[in-house]
């Protein structure tokens, strides 16, 4: 099934641990096989909506810093597609979305989801930007410019987190979750399963602890897009459910 899903895309940890998340992402990629990818990741910020296309291998974007050498030496060599940035543009162009084409590799909002889900790389990647400052009725009518895109056998990817607090995460894995973080995660799920639009529209006045939740919209907005980008009238299903480090969630959607 290849409806648009938002996904957590983990930590730089991610890349080699062997986990209840990993796992999970495995058994997508086993279940939704696309004939390529376009993903809007939260690491790839503009102003305007900006398609990175190519047909060569992607080069890497290893933006972290401070992790042992093999964080550094890991490739994913799936290859762009100029047909699919093409499309995708003309698409938003249609819908008066400003846009560009413009280079940039794979970052660690694509890579470290890709690489369990797809091992082989041997799908098409297009990485489409995010802004975090647009109003979250436009990011929502960025993936509603992408409705149907699944019908010519694309998967649309948000790729970010539902809550992004590093100051609020915990070193401990294990340790007890933090009831703010609780609250917001059920009152997202709540409204996203409803696919009530008007009120996350408005998450950042009406979702309880927002601001802790989201201090900054760039892991958010990803999933206002692959929410627009879903077929209305279809269920949406929960696909992972986890609150790890207190309040870190890898809560992931198919829409």
């Amino acid at each position: 099934m290849l409806s648009p899903v938002f996904l957590a895309h983990g930590s730089p940890f991610t890349i080699f641990e062997q986990s209840e998340f990993t796992a999970f992402l495995r058994r997508f990629g086993q279940s939704s096989r696309p004939k390529a990818i376009v993903i809007f990741s939260a690491h790839f910020e503009s102003e305007v909506t900006t398609i990175a296309a190519t047909d060569d291998v992607h080069e890497m974007v290893y933006d972290y810093y401070g992790f042992p050498a093999p964080f550094y030496q890991v490739r994913y060599p799936a290859r762009g597609s100029t047909i699919v940035a093409s499309l995708v543009e003309e698409r938003l162009r249609r819908h008066n979305i400003p846009v560009r084409q413009h280079y940039r590799g794979l970052d660690h909002g694509v890579f470290p989801i890709l690489m369990h889900a797809y091992p082989e790389a041997d799908i098409p990647v297009v990485p489409v930007s995010v802004n975090p400052y647009l109003p979250a009725r436009q990011q929502i009518a960025i993936g509603e410019a992408l409705q149907g895109l699944e019908q010519d056998g694309i998967l649309v990817i948000g790729s970010g987190f539902l809550t992004h607090n590093l100051r609020e995460f915990d070193r401990d894995k294990d340790a007890p979750p933090r009831p703010w973080a609780v609250q917001f995660k059920e009152w997202i799920t709540g409204k996203v399963l409803a696919r009530d639009i008007e009120a996350l529209s408005r998450y950042d006045e009406l979702a309880p602890h927002a601001a802790l939740a989201v201090p900054r919209a760039e892991h958010f907005v990803p999933l206002l897009i692959a929410l627009g980008s879903g077929t209305p009238g279809r269920d949406i299903r929960v696909l992972f459910d986890s609150l790890e480090h207190g309040s870190g969630t890898s809560l992931s959607f198919q829409f």
